[in-house]
């Protein structure tokens, strides 16, 4: 098999392995109110079936590209991609709201296998000077799921019924997930293994014999499997996101009680002992040195704003269009239409702009975009007509499908390839942990700001009001998530001011050895 045709089938796995998750997520939003009821589920037992599913995910990520680090990347992928199959087949067949809550936490846990091995492949697979394109193409796809997901799973239910949302993405990863076991493709990682220089005298006799061979301490035979995989940088950062995302996906509906204060403690006492852990030990689930390099500390930064920012606008523009404007469900996605389509466009646009003008100037051009979109759409009121709400998603569009692609490529290119699949779950966990953030501060600012508009006492856990009074909530609550993608621009910043494919040096961001492979062999010869 060619290495053309590898790549090809490394793209096509990791395209349609990122397509069967975002599709997933979209096409339940729109089947959750008719499987509540055909169930006859609470309402609180509905939002488990997300919930569940966003903490198993979040919460795993970073170990499951750890994982595909050690072991192979399209192991993970098609152990993920298969588990994926099977959970969304058994929802399918689900008796009880139970076992689809259940079943929704090990298909996270499969999501977590997947997720960075899309990138990960990538990572391994493709030169650094062609890994933009093929990250934008990857990126395209994500929009046009994003667009095609609630047009789709809203004719699923019509017709068939909520099951039929499940069933859907059975038949593609069975497909995927098999190619991947079966179809072997070189993981581009060579052997971390170097032979010590040797000094000859002038004579060209050895002055002495050669040193031991340097084996890396994680693959060191006495080593244990906890030591060589950081079970317990694992489980610290597992307990900190856990109680993050259940933080965050809690306090709108209760505010701050104390079972949220205390997650939010724990999150961040977990999340210190997680860094202890990492400088200590020999072999860090995440290394320092790599978290802690300035272009990748900005690029998490910017898709955290980045995806907070839009997620909470999309939330406070569902009721806009729905409740102040009184359009139907079908009528609003049409109105949201240009933000999908931009994400497909401006993608790989992306690419060729990172390429000609670096990561620092598109990333903050496009943060810019998504700012102005943002406020375009806090000037909205029940008169504006449709080409202004379009521009707005236009906007948004663009800025986010233009960072989603310049933050990422800075991410994987900045991480070695053995440790691509870290740098994916890293992302990953940004991409999940921003829209959570993002919705729960748009929910507490709508909360406490549209029944003060209405005059009525303010109440945690629902949005309540006139249209009048959820568009003067949208006038301040809109403006904050505009400066949340405002600090994402200045985060923006601190990236390459040229990326590594442009061919200009660039000073080191991770200290020296880190990243860095050996050859094979290396020998030199001096002379005394």
């Amino acid at each position: 098999m060619t290495t053309r045709r590898h790549r090809r089938l490394i793209l096509t796995g990791s395209i349609t392995g990122a397509v069967l998750v975002a599709l997933d997520g979209t096409v339940l939003t729109i089947a959750q109110p008719t499987l509540q009821r055909d169930l006859h589920a609470s309402f609180v037992q509905v939002q488990w079936t997300s919930t569940g599913y966003l903490i198993a995910v979040a919460s795993l990520l970073v170990f499951a590209g750890r994982l595909g680090d050690r072991y192979g990347h399209q192991r993970l992928f098609a152990l993920g991609t298969l588990g994926f199959a099977a959970t969304s087949a058994g929802i399918g067949l689900a008796p009880g709201i139970g076992w689809v809550i259940g079943l929704r936490v090990a298909q996270g846990i499969c999501g977590a296998l997947l997720q960075p091995a899309t990138l990960g492949m990538l990572r391994a697979t493709y030169p650094e000077d062609q890994l933009g394109m093929p990250i934008a193409l990857r990126t395209s796809a994500i929009g046009l799921s994003a667009a095609a997901g609630p047009v789709l799973g809203g004719a699923l239910v019509a017709h068939l019924g909520w099951r039929a949302v499940f069933f859907l993405t059975v038949l593609p990863a069975l497909v995927t997930g098999a190619m991947a076991l079966v179809v072997r493709v070189p993981d581009g990682r060579g052997p971390a293994v170097r032979v010590p220089a040797i000094r000859l005298p002038a004579g060209g006799v050895p002055a002495a014999a050669p040193a031991p061979r340097r084996v890396p301490a994680a693959a060191a035979p006495g080593a244990s499997l906890a030591a060589r995989l950081d079970l317990l940088g694992a489980c610290l950062l597992a307990v900190a996101l856990l109680c993050l995302v259940y933080t965050l996906v809690a306090l709108p509906e209760s505010g701050w009680t104390a079972v949220t204060g205390a997650g939010a403690v724990t999150a961040v006492a977990a999340f210190g002992a997680f860094l202890r852990q990492e400088r200590r030990t020999a072999s860090p689930l995440v290394p320092l040195g790599f978290l802690g390099s300035p272009p990748v500390a900005a690029a998490l930064a910017v898709l955290l704003s980045a995806s907070a920012a839009l997620f909470g606008t999309l939330f406070v523009g569902t009721y806009f269009l729905q409740d102040v404007l009184a359009l139907d469900p079908l009528q609003s996605a049409l109105r949201v239409l240009p933000l999908a389509v931009m994400m497909v466009l401006s993608a790989p646009a992306a690419a060729v702009l990172q390429r000609r003008h670096g990561a620092r100037r598109t990333t903050v051009v496009a943060m810019t975009l998504l700012t102005l979109g943002i406020l375009l759409l806090s000037l909205l009121d029940r008169s504006s007509a449709a080409p202004a709400i379009g521009a707005a998603f236009l906007l948004l569009g663009a800025g986010f499908g233009t960072v989603m692609v310049t933050a990422t490529a800075v991410i994987v290119h900045q991480a070695s390839a053995d440790h691509a699949g870290v740098a994916g779950g890293l992302q990953q966990t940004a991409m999940n942990i921003g829209p959570t953030l993002g919705v729960a501060l748009a929910t507490m600012l709508m909360t406490l700001t549209a029944p003060t508009a209405a005059g009525k006492v303010p109440s945690v856990g629902g949005l309540h009001g006139t249209a009048d009074a959820l568009t003067s909530a949208m006038g301040s609550t809109l403006p904050a998530l505009a400066c949340v993608a405002a600090l994402g621009a200045l985060a923006a910043g601190a990236l390459p001011h040229r990326s590594k494919t442009t061919g200009e040096p660039q000073p080191p961001t991770t200290p020296a050895g880190y990243g860095q492979q050996p050859s094979a062999v290396t020998t030199t010869a001096e002379s005394e």
